[in-house]
């Protein structure tokens, strides 16, 4: 299996003409038989990944996916590429058990998805051994290491299938891993020497705010009421909150639900259908809601209160735009949040070894929405990965603070880390710098170094929010399995040996800063118009044709797909399949439906009186199907016979089904396409008019020259 045939199957299959960075690396390890551990941000394209070496390999792939409902969505959306696939759960009746079962006998699915405790039992053990197994993928999985935010046990017990079937590679995926989370990862698995696949953190399409936890409901108000039909998640850190807000939602006109795992299980299977199907646009909801939506085209996520870690935090906005369309996102915080999910990390009930670790991650949690640097670079240098400039997409870039030159505050800081050896954390680092008489200092030796009390003259305060500032950067490092002690970072020696300046901003006190905040919280919003009125039409027949089978809309065509149609008004066959997003299956199912409706779309523009560029032809062949004749054409249009005659000799050149027989006979073509050797090339139909002396009307001209330029196309 080569490359070039996984290309065929992205083209035939998801209607894509190229991979995006690092998937075809990622399919050809596959197709070579070696383990992979894939960290790609959500949206980025994780499932093309594995799906592709599933269709294209014999055999079948096995998915381990944390949720049923991710389950369903997922199959959902393969069946509607035309690809085989299935679940295997507890949701399946007898009935339909068994016809999984069957097609898997006869390898009649290409990918099966299946739980980790569906995995672990004997009875699936067992069904393994008797298949052919083309590839394992282990999705979200994050969930394997207890360093990461969402432990699974489950997950943690994995380890088996490398050594029961130690020939079969496995890819592991996650978009939420730090460094220490990786490397847990390929141990719990045991992964063979396997190639890490590190795809950019970075999702530009995603705008990033942080607001002030005041009037947030008022502000929640506003923000949804200024972006009508579209969706979005806010997620609350109570159940109490998500049916206040959803009240208060409704209350102001706006549709939206609520969802919490305290909902009975039939409730929350009846929200995530309706958000899903786009018949409820907003779900206020606990995290409990959000790793089993698998739904394009969310515009936005909001944060109601602050999230217990980066990672959650990275995930759950992650959910908005994954269609690479714009979305925004939105976090509220307070102090109040810090002082209830501190209450909650240290209870009794979740006491555990790496309670200290949760805290820690709390913190960075809280300094991310303190920063006044570039979130995205915040965010990127937490999952270490350096970004250069400022993203220009988020509300610090929008609303810049004021800067200085820090590279002596940040040498004299990471020097001072160096010189102990990297052996010490954020307190004890600070303390150093300012020439503290601690006992540990003195006790290490750390009162000897050369840059003992080298940053006395700045107070601790300010000294904090610098260390925030290189953490953020990318400069220096948490080393979490290390006590939390802090570590260099390449980019460190680039600004202590290469002498790389560094820009920081200047501490302010932090009520200033949130005080500034609210006053732009208050300015109202500018209303981004992104979507046009042939944009709207689309994604009502897409509402409409995704009713009629019984699946959620983006099934059927993500917004990006919509809006690209909405932007090239596709009206040939040729045309859409040239659409990102539309594949052969597709195609079939609803090529026809969406060309017609851009059709009609501008043929109303065109009898309003508005110019329609580029598509005439189109409106005039669209006629001439149904049945209007060529002078009917013309008087309905206001176009000359002439006129309509080239719009459909233009529709045929194109690759249209036209029998021009009614117009010109082959022995004619054959005719006029003898006279071309003898005439200068590019050919005009002048030219040829004047060959055979006035004799050969220009009409058939203009048809044999179609016939010719659609044969050398062919060939």
């Amino acid at each position: 299996m080569t490359l070039a045939d996984a290309r065929i199957a992205l083209k035939k299959f998801f209607g894509y003409d190229n991979f995006r960075p690092n998937q075809a690396e990622i399919v050809q390890s596959v197709y070579d038989k070696k383990d992979s551990l894939v960290l790609m941000p959500t949206g980025g394209g994780k499932s093309i990944c594995f799906q592709i070496p599933a269709i294209t390999l014999d055999g079948i792939c096995i998915v381990v996916s944390p949720l049923i409902s991710l389950m369903k969505d997922q199959v959902e959306s393969l069946r509607g590429n035309g690809i085989p696939a299935a679940y295997y759960n507890s949701s399946l009746s007898k009935s339909q058990e068994q016809q999984v079962l069957n097609d898997i006998e006869t390898e009649s699915i290409k990918l099966l998805y299946v739980s980790p405790e569906r995995m672990l039992t004997r009875s699936f053990y067992d069904l393994m051994q008797q298949m052919k197994i083309s590839l394992f993928a282990i999705d979200e999985a994050h969930c394997i290491s207890s360093w990461g935010h969402d432990f699974r046990p489950e997950y943690s017990r994995m380890k088996f299938l490398k050594k029961s079937f130690p020939h079969v590679p496995i890819m592991a995926l996650t978009a939420t891993a730090d460094k220490l989370t990786r490397k847990d990862i390929v141990t719990q698995m045991g992964l063979v020497d396997p190639i890490v696949y590190l795809a950019s953190f970075d999702r530009p399409n995603l705008s990033l705010e942080v607001r002030p936890g005041n009037k947030r409901i008022e502000q929640i108000v506003s923000f949804v009421k200024s972006r009508p039909n579209q969706s979005g998640i806010v997620y609350c850190l109570s159940r109490k909150n998500t049916e206040k807000l959803a009240d208060k939602l409704r209350a102001n006109g706006i549709r939206a639900t609520h969802y919490h795992a305290g909902l009975p299980p039939n409730k929350r299977s009846e929200v995530q259908e309706e958000f899903i199907n786009d018949q409820v646009p907003i779900v206020c909801a606990t995290i409990a809601f959000g790793m089993g939506i698998d739904k394009s085209n969310v515009r936005f996520v909001i944060h109601y209160n602050l999230p217990k870690n980066i990672e959650s935090y990275y995930q759950e906005i992650g959910r908005a735009g994954r269609d690479g369309s714009k979305a925004d996102t939105v976090l509220f915080w307070s102090y109040g949040d810090v002082k209830i999910l501190t209450d909650i990390l240290t209870s009794a009930e979740n006491q555990s070894d790496h309670t200290e670790l949760k805290l820690s991650k709390l913190e960075r949690m809280r300094h991310f929405a303190e920063a006044m640097q570039c979130r995205r670079k915040i965010l990127l240098a937490y999952f270490s990965e350096t970004m250069t400039e400022d993203c220009g997409n988020c509300d610090i870039c929008k609303n810049p603070p004021q800067r200085m030159d820090g590279t002596l505050i940040a040498q004299k800081a990471l020097s001072a880390l160096a010189r102990t050896k990297e052996q010490v954390g954020i307190n004890l680092l600070i303390n150093i710098l300012r020439g503290s008489n601690q006992r540990e200092i003195y006790e290490k030796g750390f009162n000897q170094i050369k840059t003992y009390g080298a940053g006395r003259e700045i107070s601790y305060i300010d000294w904090q929010s610098y260390m925030m500032q290189l953490l953020n950067a990318g400069l220096m490092e948490i080393a979490y399995d290390q006590g939390s002690v802090l570590k260099l970072t390449p980019a460190a020696k680039e600004v202590l040996f290469e002498g790389k300046k560094i820009e920081m901003v200047k501490p302010v006190d932090v009520k200033a800063r949130v005080e500034a905040a609210k006053k732009k919280a208050k300015a109202k919003p500018k209303r981004e118009r992104v979507r046009d009125e042939l944009f709207e039409a689309l994604r009502t027949l897409r509402l409409q044709l995704a009713r009629v089978r019984g699946v959620p809309p983006y099934i059927v065509f993500s917004d990006a797909t919509l809006e690209e149609m909405a932007a090239k008004r596709p009206t040939t066959d040729l045309m859409m399949n040239e659409i990102s997003g539309v594949g052969e299956r597709k195609m079939h199912l609803y090529g026809e439906q969406f060309k017609q409706a851009i059709i009609d779309f501008l043929r109303k523009k065109e009898e309003a009186g508005e110019k329609v560029t580029g598509s005439s032809h189109i409106l005039s062949f669209d006629m001439y199907k149904k049945g209007a004749s060529i002078q009917e054409i013309a008087v309905k249009r206001s176009i000359k016979d002439l006129t309509v005659l080239s719009h459909l000799s233009k529709v045929y050149e194109e690759g249209e089904d036209l029998d021009i027989s009614v117009f010109i006979q082959p022995h004619e073509i054959e005719h006029i396409l003898k006279a071309l050797p003898q005439l200068q090339v590019p050919y005009k139909m002048s030219d040829i008019f004047n060959h055979f002396e006035e004799k050969v009307p220009y009409d058939k001209i203009r048809f044999a020259l179609a016939h010719y330029y659609r044969e050398a196309t062919v060939e």
